[in-house]
């Protein structure tokens, strides 16, 4: 097992929330997937450190103070976690699964193996496969979210990793590399509902997502690992 204890543990949900410890702090926040469910522990919910509020009060509520450093740990990563006006906090700690899975595909140092990572977000799993010896192309549409990914990167004593940052959005990106005629041997996507890109470039995964699937595997090398779509 990769995590320290208690890294992350869910704590109860119920009424459209979740509480969660991660990293030692106790965050309640919202959570469409606990609607119409009743809270098994309600009492254990005073002991938030922080709480989202998304209706009414909107944003963080600090009921404790957090940590000076608040950090997240997987392997050798370590990831910086902040409170964001979404309700996000740096990390989504369900795709540690993913990264498990990705620490099994060590590559050798005489190899050249390349994954491209779109929505790439903070970086967890752009530094996972670096760490494993991976060249990575990191696609990320926002400046601060990839600003926060590269501070991730030297905070895990990988600046010197083989990856891209690229500020982009993951259509246009998509598109200019088919016409390269570059390939990956491994794609992330993890998409949001909707979204914008740089240029303000509108994202609407009902409408967007099934033509830049369509668009990825013509990027997939014939030796590839495959396609790995993530989404909430």
């Amino acid at each position: 097992m990769f995590l320290p204890k208690n890294t992350y543990e869910l704590l109860d949900f119920g009424s459209g929330r979740k509480l969660e410890r991660i990293a030692g702090v106790i965050v309640d926040r919202p959570c469409p997937a606990a609607e119409g469910f009743s809270k098994n522990q309600p009492t254990l919910w005073r002991e938030a450190t922080t709480r989202f509020a998304a209706n009414g009060h909107k944003g963080w509520q600090h009921l404790q103070t957090l940590p000076h450093a608040w950090e997240f740990s997987f392997s050798e990563i370590s990831l910086l976690l902040r409170p964001t006006p979404f309700g996000h906090i740096g990390v989504f700690p369900e795709q540690m699964v993913n990264w498990e899975w990705f620490s099994t595909l060590a590559i050798d140092p005489a190899e050249t193996k390349r994954c491209l990572n779109l929505f790439a977000y903070t970086g967890a799993s752009s530094l996972v496969l670096a760490q494993a010896g991976w060249h990575v192309t990191h696609v990320d549409a926002s400046r601060p979210t990839l600003l926060w990914a590269r501070e991730n990167s030297a905070h895990s004593g990988l600046d010197a990793a083989p990856i891209r940052w690229i500020q982009e959005d993951a259509r246009r990106f998509v598109e200019r590399e088919i016409r390269r005629g570059n390939q990956y041997d491994l794609i992330l996507l993890d998409p949001p509902s909707y979204g914008h890109g740089p240029k303000g470039e509108a994202w609407d995964f009902e409408h967007d997502m099934p033509e830049l699937l369509a668009s990825v595997f013509e990027l997939i090398s014939d030796s590839s690992v495959g396609v790995l779509w993530t989404g909430h």
